[in-house]
């Protein structure tokens, strides 16, 4: 199994949760945990959501620090993703059911000054991975020709 640039293939079986993904030629597992009937040989599909969040946001940062000349060091993204009631967020247009919430920790190491970490902080909330989140998507399935 095999990928172009840009491309994701996902591929499992109709017996189990076990995932096997290529993404851009690289090789990578999805599975559930125990708890829920997986075999947790690999993230859950959220933690690979959240992941993608984390990491585009920790790219963006350290290119506009770099593009700026900061003393940027590294940059940590902790990211939890969980389930709130619409009501309880004030944020929010929908405000009937369930909304699904992701809370995201930023941590900058280096000598920046606070202008600078709150910028950062502010840039990360541009990346694109961000922005497509938070708009509307529109996913268009279909089957395919595969036996």
């Amino acid at each position: 199994m095999s990928s172009p640039e840009g491309r994701v293939v996902v591929r499992g079986t109709g017996s189990g949760f076990v995932q096997e993904i290529v993404a851009g030629g690289h090789p990578l597992m999805s599975d559930e945990p125990v708890t829920s009937g997986g075999a947790d040989t690999g993230p859950t599909p959220y933690d690979l959501l959240l992941a993608a969040l984390g990491s585009c946001a920790s790219m963006t940062a350290a290119l506009y620090a770099r593009r700026k000349g900061w003393p940027l060091e590294s940059v940590t993204v902790r990211l939890a993703h969980s389930r709130v009631h619409a009501e309880d967020c004030a944020n929010c247009e929908t405000k009937e059911g369930m909304l699904d919430r992701i809370d995201l920790v930023v941590e900058l190491d280096g000598p920046l000054t606070p202008e600078q970490r709150a910028r950062l902080l502010e840039i990360t909330e541009k990346c694109p991975v961000h922005k497509t989140l938070q708009s509307e998507i529109q996913i268009v399935s279909r089957l395919g020709d595969g036996a």
